[in-house]
């Protein structure tokens, strides 16, 4: 059975006004809260003078076995990050919710080639790091390259042809 843990994190998105004449404002996930409860309803943390941060949920940062190499490159980086992906709501309440959350920068980079949803890498806490890190040295195992070995190319009457252009 392979291996998994789980770690709750409220997921802090921004709404910000902007100075275009095709869209009036933007969203875009700015952090995460180690231990946030979960919620019902939005919840507003704080806003400036043209934005506004919300409490928006309470997600599941999974973390799996086979993929401690992704993870490995994210606490490599000189900012690791929590990937947040955003969708449109479907039900209308809102018009972007947080889907998922992952510490693994090639499962984030699946969802920014649809274009549909908004892939934004947040500040890791130093908690999670922690964690992340416990989880790589428990379960990652170093996969040796094994370079492919060329196959002799054949000729379809199954003789391979002479350096002078003759078949042997």
């Amino acid at each position: 059975m392979a291996a998994t843990e789980t770690l709750s994190l409220g997921v802090v998105i921004e709404r910000r006004q902007l100075d275009n004449p095709w869209q009036d404002h933007c969203w875009l996930p700015v952090a995460v809260i180690v231990g946030a409860p979960p919620i019902v309803k939005w919840r507003e943390l704080r806003q400036g003078k043209d934005w506004v941060h919300y409490h928006a949920d309470t997600l599941e940062l999974d973390l799996f076995e086979k993929e401690t190499d992704g993870y490995r490159v994210n606490l490599s980086q000189p900012q690791p990050s929590v990937f947040v992906i955003l969708r449109p709501d479907e039900e209308g309440e809102q018009e972007m919710v947080p889907f998922l959350i992952t510490a693994c920068p090639y499962e984030a980079e699946g969802y920014v080639e649809s274009g549909d949803e908004i892939v934004e890498g947040v500040p890791m806490p130093d908690a999670v790091i922690a964690w992340v890190q416990a989880f790589i040295d428990a379960y990652h195992v170093d996969v040796p390259f094994v370079k492919r070995k060329r196959k002799k190319h054949t000729s379809s009457q199954g003789k391979r042809p002479l350096r002078d252009g003759k078949r042997g």
